[in-house]
């Protein structure tokens, strides 16, 4: 596979080290009507904010490069919403709309807008709704437009315009800054794909069962963190990064950031409310926020067909995290050590100057292929299900999903062998930052931090496109949800480039250290 780019440094790799100056911002995605809630197998339609949800952007300038990430609370980032931010940046000056890093923190409790990939590939509910409607007069998949709820290009225009007022407003924040780097501990994110003696594989699967035989893969409670300091050395904002998505109350009707907006409020209340928190979910495909060894049923339904428990043991564990009280948990974990690592610092020692280079490139990555075997096998499944009479469940509606994404990557990969992604690889002194435009399994992500010459290693997922999972191999043998061809773009061998081509690019920037 290929790939091009291209790189702009305030030093070359030899020279001298430049004074730095940051800015920050952050803007309300708060919805002031109703909004379909992005996620899931059904329709769900906002009733209510349970917190803000923000877009945090943070400029890092040092007069020859520069780079500035927005995190937002968002479900993924389209390529069309990068494509229509970056087009309203574009008269800033000294910015380059293409240093604009947009990252999504995963929230299914946030709007779903009209998201678009390059080349479309995988699944989608218009696709499947097509399909039946050839065999039979099951009622439509489609979304119902409403008056009072905001549709899919409202949002998404209305969206580029607040991401890009963030980014806008950090740029012109831009003051000379101090900063440290720093690592915390907090237990956050699990393992979410259960394993069973079949050598099959499920998400959200049911541990208590002889069948079950381990957890597909670890977890990573690592913090990597970033403080930054004004001239006075007064605190003005944390960069923190966990390999957890924020989906706590995935499944609920509501507005909200989910964990991080819990931990900004904690965090506020002892510095202020003009501290800014740029939260970054690092790969974290195959992680959530639940033990299912532990499981501890939700306190109010959810819809969900993965998520049946016929025989629940009450269990002295963590507060459901499918509840309001489990983002508060995870809230209060992430604040304690954001505290105690603080309370460590050593202002004396603080950062002014360091080496900023930043690098965007354009990776070329293999599309995941459908055999002819798993189209027919699809085509028929889809024939099947069409002869059944009534109205289409959610339930129905996630078990076909999968086989409606397969005929139609069977169809595109005539055209298509290769897929470009968008991939950001900064140096900010001892600092790495890499992006992916993945739901990226943790171990590539592993892989990328033990082979990276830097000192700490900031990873964003889910930025600047939305390409779908990104499974290991072990995922894709095990099958289901996550790991099926029609999850993502790209498999496995996919993960192995972006993984080779990033530590290449980071220690190519470390290279006389």
């Amino acid at each position: 596979m290929t790939s091009r780019g291209r790189l702009r440094c305030g030093v070359v790799i030899k020279g001298e080290i430049m004074s730095l100056k940051l800015g920050w911002s952050e803007i309300s995605i708060t919805p002031e009507k109703k909004v379909y809630l992005a996620g899931q197998f059904y329709e769900r339609i906002s009733e209510y904010v349970e917190t803000e949800i923000t877009v945090t952007a943070m400029a890092v300038d040092s007069g020859d490069s520069h780079m500035v990430i927005c995190s937002c609370d968002l479900e993924g980032i389209g390529d069309n919403l990068v494509a229509e931010t970056r087009k309203r940046l574009a008269d800033v000056t000294g910015l380059d709309p293409n240093n604009v890093i947009i990252h999504a923190t995963h929230s299914h409790t946030s709007i779903d807008y009209y998201s678009k990939r390059k080349i479309e590939l995988g699944a989608s509910l218009g696709i499947l709704a097509q399909l039946l409607a050839k065999e039979s007069d099951n009622q439509s998949l489609e979304p119902q437009k409403r008056d009072d709820v905001m549709d899919g290009h409202e949002a998404l225009y209305w969206l580029a315009d607040r991401i890009a007022e963030a980014a806008r407003t950090a740029w012109k924040n831009r003051r000379p800054a101090y900063y440290t780097n720093e690592f915390g501990r907090a237990a956050v994110g699990m393992n979410r794909r259960v394993c069973y003696s079949d050598g099959s594989a499920k998400m959200w699967g049911d541990t208590n069962t002889a069948t079950f035989t381990e957890l597909e893969g670890g977890n990573d409670s690592g913090m990597e963190l970033i403080y930054t300091f004004d001239e006075n050395k007064e605190l003005t904002g944390i960069v923190v990064n966990i390999a957890c998505p924020s989906q706590v109350v995935e499944q609920r009707s509501f507005i909200s950031s989910d964990y991080w907006g819990k931990v900004k409020i904690l965090l506020r209340e002892k510095f202020g409310d003009d501290l800014y928190v740029l939260g970054l979910c690092s790969p974290a495909g195959d992680q959530c926020p639940r033990d299912l060894i532990r499981w501890v049923d939700p306190e109010t339904p959810i819809k969900d067909p993965n998520v049946i428990r016929e025989n629940v043991i009450l269990r002295k564990a963590d507060p459901s995290m499918y509840d309001v009280k489990g983002t508060w948990k995870i809230g209060k974990r992430i604040f304690r050590e954001i505290i105690d690592v603080y309370d460590d610092i050593n202002k004396e020692e603080l950062q002014s100057e360091g080496m900023l280079c930043h690098k965007v490139m354009m990776l070329d990555m293999p599309v995941r292929r459908v055999t002819p075997k798993e189209y027919e096998d699809a085509k028929h499944k889809i024939e099947e299900f069409a002869k059944k009479a009534g109205e289409i469940s959610f339930a129905d509606n996630a078990a076909m999903h999968v086989y409606a994404g397969t005929i139609a990557r069977y169809t595109a990969q005539e055209a298509h062998d290769i897929y470009p992604v968008e991939v950001h690889i900064a140096r900010l002194g001892n600092i790495a930052f890499a992006t992916s435009s993945f739901e990226l399994f943790l171990d590539f992500g592993n892989q990328i931090r033990a082979r990276s010459k830097a000192q700490q290693t900031f990873l964003i997922q889910m930025a600047c496109g939305a390409h779908g999972y990104l499974p290991t191999e072990k995922a894709e043998r095990g099958g289901h949800y996550s790991a099926y061809v029609s999850s993502g773009v790209t498999g496995h061998e996919g993960g192995d480039i972006l993984v080779r081509k990033t530590v290449e690019e980071i220690n190519k920037m470390f290279a006389e250290e």
